[in-house]
C-alpha cells in the first residue's frame, strides 16, 4: 500500500508507527512532507491537507472525538456543537485546547491509532454529560439508523443514566424534537403516539386523538412550508387541532410552546 491509499484508509490523519507497519518508508513520508503534500501535525502523526480539521486537531492535542461531536459526525441528532473529547484519565494532552474533555476510562478500549470514539463509549459519554432528553434523543437517533446494538450495549458495564437510557430509547422518532417534546410533556400522562400518518404523511406527535404537534427545521422553507401548509389544512378539515411551533421555540422558548399545548387540552382539543 502506498502513503496516499493508506492515508485515504485512515481518513486523512494517520500514525507513523501505523505507517510503517503497512509497509510505508520514512523516505516516502519525508518526500511526501517536502513536497507539501502532507504536514506533521505533531512526532509521530502526520496529515493530508485536506484532512477533517477536527481530526488534525485530535491527533495534534492527543485526544479522541467523542460525546456529542462524534454524535453529530456520525449523522447523528444533536443540540450543542461544542466540541467534545476524551483522554485517559491520567494522561497528559500534548497541547492545551479550548475543547470540553472528558477523561475517562472507556467501556471499549482505545486503540493507540483511535481519533473517534466507537458508537458505545460516544452514547455512554452522551448520557453522563447531556441533559436527559437531550441524550434520549441522540440515543433514538442511533436507534433509528441502526447504530445502537441494544444486546451489545446491554453486556457493557453502563452507568445508571445510560442504563435508563438504554431501557428508554425507541426507534420511531424521526428527529430529535420529537423525543424532547415528548420527554417534556410526559408529565401531562396523556396518549401521545410519534410518526403516526395522518392524511396521507406522518406527523411529528398525536396527542390523545387530535392534537397535533409539528415541529419545524431549518427545511421549513418554499416548497417545504406550502406542502406542511396544505398538509396542516388536510387535518384541520378532517378534525384535528394543528399546533406548528419552530425548532428554536422548542428550545429557547420552550414557556410559550408549553402554554399553546396546555391551553389545547384545557379545551378538550385533543379528544374526538
Amino acid at each position: 500500500m502506498d502513503l496516499s491509499a493508506a492515508l485515504t484508509q485512515a481518513d486523512g490523519v494517520a500514525r507513523v508507527r501505523a505507517l510503517y507497519e503497512l509497509g510505508i518508508g520514512d523516505h516516502a513520508i519525508r518526500k511526501a512532507v517536502a513536497a507539501g503534500e502532507v504536514v506533521r501535525v505533531r512526532r509521530g502523526w502526520i496529515a493530508r491537507r485536506d484532512a477533517d480539521p477536527l481530526l488534525v486537531t485530535a491527533a495534534a492535542v492527543g485526544v479522541v472525538l467523542t460525546c456529542v461531536t462524534q454524535a453529530q459526525r456520525l449523522g447523528l441528532w444533536t443540540v450543542t456543537h461544542d466540541v467534545h473529547v476524551a483522554a485517559p484519565p491520567h494522561g497528559n494532552l500534548a497541547r492545551p485546547t479550548a475543547a470540553h474533555v472528558h477523561w475517562n476510562t472507556p467501556l471499549i478500549p482505545r486503540g493507540p491509532d483511535a481519533l473517534v470514539d466507537p458508537i458505545e463509549n460516544v452514547l455512554a459519554l452522551v448520557a453522563q454529560c447531556r441533559p436527559h432528553e437531550e441524550a434520549l434523543a441522540v440515543w433514538e437517533s442511533a436507534l433509528r439508523l441502526g447504530m445502537l446494538d441494544r444486546d451489545v450495549m446491554r453486556r457493557l458495564p453502563l452507568g445508571p443514566d445510560a442504563r435508563g437510557l438504554l431501557a428508554e430509547a425507541q426507534p420511531f422518532a424521526d428527529q430529535g424534537t420529537e423525543t424532547v417534546i415528548m420527554s417534556r410533556l410526559r408529565w401531562l400522562k396523556l396518549p401521545m403516539q410519534r410518526q403516526v400518518v395522518l392524511a396521507g404523511r406522518p406527523v411529528d406527535l398525536l396527542i390523545g386523538e387530535r392534537l397535533v404537534i409539528q415541529v419545524d427545521g431549518g427545511h421549513h422553507v418554499d416548497a417545504q412550508r406550502l406542502a406542511d401548509n396544505e398538509h396542516d389544512a388536510r387535518l384541520r378539515l378532517m378534525g384535528y387541532h394543528v399546533i406548528r411551533v419552530g425548532y428554536w421555540q422548542l428550545f429557547d422558548d420552550w414557556a410559550t410552546v408549553q402554554g399553546l399545548i396546555t391551553r389545547a387540552i384545557a379545551q378538550r382539543l385533543h379528544l374526538a
